[in-house]
């Protein structure tokens, strides 16, 4: 493929996902078994590939209809030139990836000069006639503008705002086939590589100072009607110029829990239980529950508690969702019980106990008080004796242990290079990191409108 920088598909993951509109026949909830049943085709292809053992789905959890049929999206040459809704012309550079509905391209806005590798976007195409990249156009068209970020950056006083921007779409035809395009921000290596990189553990700070960027990134994205749904490593990416700077990504299926100032109510849909990714999804989303506001938040505690101690206490049972439902449920009743687990030794992160215990108290309707939230990470901070610094220090791990050398800007390059995609990346990108692993059994199905 060439030369290329750090950019992979988890910058903006080929979660390609399909949502009829309401003019349309089809109901949503027919398009989403539909999408739901390609989705896991595609995932059991890349595991079976790979060597992947297959859980056992129950009949309850099938999905009746057979995989939509797809279109994949043919290659465009370096310097092809597209033009959005607002008549804005963008340039093609080098492909980074292509996944089962679309290709990934560097892109810039059009000039006499050709798009290099320092190209500060990247474009999405697949064919129009697929409809996957519809519902993350939805999102972020709605939530994801520049001047919404900026505003939303100035008015609460942030450096920035780890939500993608949104830099334009529209319909681009070549040899007589009509393609979908989006324009997005360009990003660098993903956590759960940094991650594994380092045997599996962050540093007590990072884990801080990353929950309290992920947390205004909540904040923002809530309060534009969405939850995600799915906060993991893999879906974090680092600024392609800053890597103080993370980004959350993958709205594919971002569910709008609360459309026009109404949310949706609790119920439990038996056809959609563990939906996300097992280790970490929501007890709500466990029973069936559509995503809201604090099981994106419980799920950020789990974030926490695997990034710090290196396991959660049911990873060892993944392919029994049930198990790993029950799990949750009993250490959400016992907190203290949790921390004792995965943090045997004196030292524990009280910080992250008070989490979760505020956390818990949530109905599912309510709003957090992300300030309160905040706080208690910033307390846990300074009880280690340190601040707020923007400083995401990713130290270097050896034998388990973590040194208080931080990383240098050569080690930090390697890692941030370290992300280059080939093709089977791309197709596979939804079940990537339980492919590097071997050893989590990790669902993909997630409940969007």
């Amino acid at each position: 493929m060439g030369s290329v920088p750090a950019w992979t598909d988890e910058v903006l993951p080929l979660s390609w996902s399909s949502r009829s509109g309401r003019q349309q026949s089809r109901s949503e909830e027919d398009n989403w078994q539909i999408v739901k049943s390609a989705l896991n085709s595609r995932r059991d292809d890349c595991r079976r590939r790979d060597g992947v053992k297959m859980p056992r789905v129950k009949a309850a959890q099938a999905v009746r209809q057979g995989p939509a049929k797809r279109r994949l999206a043919e290659h465009f040459a370096a310097g092809e030139i597209i033009t959005d809704l607002t008549k804005k012309e963008w340039k093609l550079g080098l492909p980074v990836g292509q996944g089962g509905f679309g290709c990934i391209y560097l892109a810039d806005m059009n000039s006499s000069k050709s798009v290099g590798n320092d190209a500060p976007c990247v474009v999405k195409v697949e064919p129009s006639d697929n409809g996957p990249l519809f519902t993350e156009l939805k999102f972020y068209q709605r939530a994801a503008k520049p001047e919404q970020i900026q505003k939303w950056i100035r008015t609460h006083k942030l450096k920035y705002l780890g939500v993608p921007k949104y830099w334009g779409s529209g319909l681009h035809d070549k040899n007589g086939k009509s393609y979908r395009f989006m324009i997005m921000d360009r990003f660098g290596s993903d956590l759960q590589k940094i991650y594994e990189a380092n045997a599996k553990r962050f540093s007590r700070k990072t884990v801080l100072q990353l929950s309290l960027r992920i947390l205004d990134i909540l904040e923002y994205i809530h309060e534009h009607e969405y939850v995600h749904g799915d906060i993991k490593a893999s879906n974090l990416l680092l600024s392609h110029k800053n890597p103080d700077q993370v980004y959350l990504v993958d709205y594919g299926l971002a569910y709008r829990y609360c459309p026009e100032g109404i949310h949706k109510e609790y119920k439990e849909d038996p056809k959609r239980c563990h939906d996300g990714t097992i280790e970490f999804t929501s007890i709500d989303a466990h029973n069936g529950v559509a995503p809201s506001r604090r099981g994106d938040l419980e799920i950020l505690g789990y974030c926490m508690i695997q990034w710090l101690s290196g396991h959660l206490p049911w990873e060892d049972n993944l392919k029994d969702p049930n198990y790993v439902r029950d799990s949750k449920i009993r250490y959400r009743e016992n907190i203290a019980g949790l921390m004792d687990k995965c943090f045997p030794e004196k030292n524990k992160p009280d910080e992250i106990a008070k989490y979760m215990e505020t956390v818990k108290l949530l109905d599912y309707a309510e709003k957090p008080l992300y300030q309160n939230l905040r706080d208690i990470l910033l307390q846990g901070l300074k009880a280690i004796g340190s601040k707020d610094d923007g400083k995401l220090d990713f130290s270097v791990v050896e034998n388990g242990g973590l040194k208080t050398k931080t990383i240098t800007k050569k080690r930090k390059k390697e890692i941030e290079g370290s992300t280059e995609s080939t093709v089977e990346d791309m197709e596979c990108s939804n079940t990537q990191t339980e492919e590097a692993t071997q050893t989590r059994s990790k669902t993909r199905k997630r409940v969007q409108k």
